[in-house]
């Protein structure tokens, strides 16, 4: 049981671990997209796909780690939280301690990613609408005003002026 605990212990280290590189990777990402790098937010994508895969395969481990816990502890292959496991570490306090240190800084760091996330979604989003702003404003810019010319029922004719804007031969 002790070889489990110090197995899930290294699994959860690393996986926070994890998170602290994608931590640093979306400050990077935050200011590439202020920046409009595209180049150098590309290569963090890239980079961050790699460690998210990571993440998953640690957390494939950790499930599996813990499944292993739960046939050793008895409890016929059911799969146990990290909190149940702490809780029935009882007899061994470093172990239940150090798991239990290991599970609160996993929980902020995998908090403190996600929240920065969150802001990098927002400026992705206002980027987004800024861009759409410049192109919508590009294309009204291109188009010629309407002359102010009317029919008989006093409706504007919608015509055009000419590409050399104002018509001098009149």
């Amino acid at each position: 049981m002790a070889s489990l605990a110090g197995e899930l212990l290294g699994i959860m280290q690393e996986e926070k671990k994890g998170y602290d590189a994608l931590y640093e990777l979306s400050q990077r990402k935050r200011k590439a997209i202020v920046n409009r790098d595209l180049d150098l937010l590309t290569q963090i994508t890239d980079q961050e796909n790699d460690i998210a895969s990571d993440l998953k395969n640690l957390q494939n481990r950790r499930i599996e780690n813990l499944k292993n816990m739960s046939v050793v502890l008895g409890h016929d292959g059911a799969i146990l939280t990290v909190t149940q496991v702490i809780e029935l570490l009882g007899d061994q306090p470093d172990e239940q301690k150090a798991l239990d240190a290991a599970k609160d800084e996993l929980v902020r760091s995998a908090q403190r990613e996600h929240d920065l996330n969150d802001q990098v979604q927002l400026l992705l989003n206002h980027a987004i609408e800024l861009t759409q702003f410049d192109m919508t404003l590009l294309e009204e810019m291109k188009k010629a005003p309407q002359t102010a010319n009317y029919n008989k029922n006093a409706y504007n004719t919608g015509d055009v002026l000419p590409s050399g804007g104002f018509d001098l031969k009149q």
